[in-house]
């Protein structure tokens, strides 16, 4: 096979594969974008607003604002709720923490079960009832905050797939053009070297010579 012949057809499937490579990019910028737009648009619906930064000045145990949460919801006092990252600081680091202080470290199916035990309409069962019901808003809002952040997450891989893409579809572009650069310089009747099976004379060993046709 001529080599000129060769470095183009390489240079061909490197156009191709880029191109594969650039339209993969752009699906993936676009999952990212959607995705993000879509947390970022339900966060808001939400309203959420952390603390603000006063309030960590006098974190404590028992309080809204405890010891445990400074070195991470500390660091949005004061912000609107709109990302991936900032609803799972405030699911796992502030709703998290209040509903093992209001369930004594309990879940809402363990709370639930205790309340149903006690005798109906007693002020027990209304206290441990208002308590399940206290838990289990919690719980809902810590899920949804949750999932939010999981398809946050995946925006960002999307993202970080995306910009992989688009890097590996110019290298392969710098290599096809490299190829085309090649095919312009051999002459134009070189060929690609190639194994051929010789006949050796009667009587004698046959072998494979190594030669360029």
């Amino acid at each position: 096979m001529r080599r000129k012949s060769f470095d183009i057809l390489v240079s061909a499937g490197g156009a191709m594969l880029a191109l594969v490579l650039v339209v993969a990019g752009a699906l993936a910028i676009w999952g990212y974008s959607y995705t993000n737009s879509t947390v970022h648009s339900q966060l808001a619906e939400q309203d959420i607003t952390f603390p603000a930064k006063a309030a960590f000045a006098h974190a404590q145990a028992g309080t809204e604002i405890t010891p445990s949460m400074i070195p991470s919801v500390s660091q949005y006092a004061g912000e609107k709720m709109t990302t991936g990252a900032q609803a799972e600081v405030y699911a796992n680091d502030f709703i998290a923490v209040h509903l093992k202080e209001i369930g004594g470290g309990k879940t809402y199916s363990q709370l639930s079960a205790a309340a149903m035990a006690l005798p109906t309409g007693s002020a027990a069962y209304n206290a441990a009832e208002a308590t399940v019901q206290t838990v289990f808003q919690g719980t809902s809002l810590r899920g949804m905050l949750l999932n939010a952040y999981g398809w946050w997450e995946v925006g960002q891989v999307a993202l970080v797939g995306g910009i992989v893409s688009f890097c590996l579809a110019g290298i392969t572009l710098l290599l096809s053009g490299i190829g085309l650069w090649h095919s312009r310089q051999v002459p134009a009747d070189a060929e690609i070297p190639n194994l051929r099976t010789t006949t050796a004379a009667p009587g004698a060993t046959q072998g494979v010579a190594v030669s360029a046709s």
